[in-house]
């Protein structure tokens, strides 16, 4: 065999390998992380996730909706913390030893904003197909439908996933220092 027919073989051959490889991360889909809020069960896609911390109380700020329950020095960078119970308001917000702080980031145009998030513990890892997620139904949840990106079936349950981009934003916090309506 000619050098030349080998090293196109050769090329071909690493060519597939990593179509190969690509089609193979494809079929895993998007790496997801679930956590457990007031029984249910929720997820991010984990390249949102920043840290996850144990809880601690945070410094508390004056006139804060009753959601956010103030600010954590995070390495310098102070971020503000919502408890994702009380947002989404469900009852018996308990504090206990699963109760996790996962800090959160998203993107407002160029700027990265970092929002720590109370849940009551964080579940799984796990892999899903974007294109098997499914519209959250209209059941007239008390959830805003604006947090809500989708729905999907994991192991036989479901799990809804939060669209950060508007639970995020200080926009949507009802404060009176952020422009938002009071309704």
């Amino acid at each position: 065999m000619s050098s030349e027919l080998h090293d196109i073989l050769q090329e071909q051959s690493e060519n597939i390998s990593s179509i190969n490889r690509e089609a193979e991360e494809e079929s895993k889909g998007t790496q997801f992380l679930s956590f457990d809020v007031g029984g249910e069960e929720f997820a991010v896609n984990i390249l949102s996730v920043q840290e996850i911390r144990g809880w601690d109380n945070p410094t508390f700020l004056p006139n804060a909706p009753v959601y956010i329950k103030g600010v954590l020095n995070l390495r310098g960078t102070i971020v503000p913390v919502m408890d994702l119970r009380n947002r989404f308001s469900f009852k018996n917000a308990q504090y206990s030893d699963t109760t996790v702080v996962v800090i959160l980031k998203t993107k407002n145009g160029e700027k990265e904003r970092l929002m720590g998030c109370v849940v009551d513990g964080v579940s799984d890892v796990f892999n899903f197909q974007e294109s098997n997620i499914s519209e959250v139904p209209d059941y007239g949840s008390g959830i805003d439908s604006r947090f809500t990106a989708g729905v999907m079936t994991v192991d036989d349950h479901a799990v809804t996933l939060l669209e950060l981009s508007n639970l995020l934003s200080l926009d949507l916090i009802k404060h009176p220092y952020t422009g938002a309506s009071h309704g």
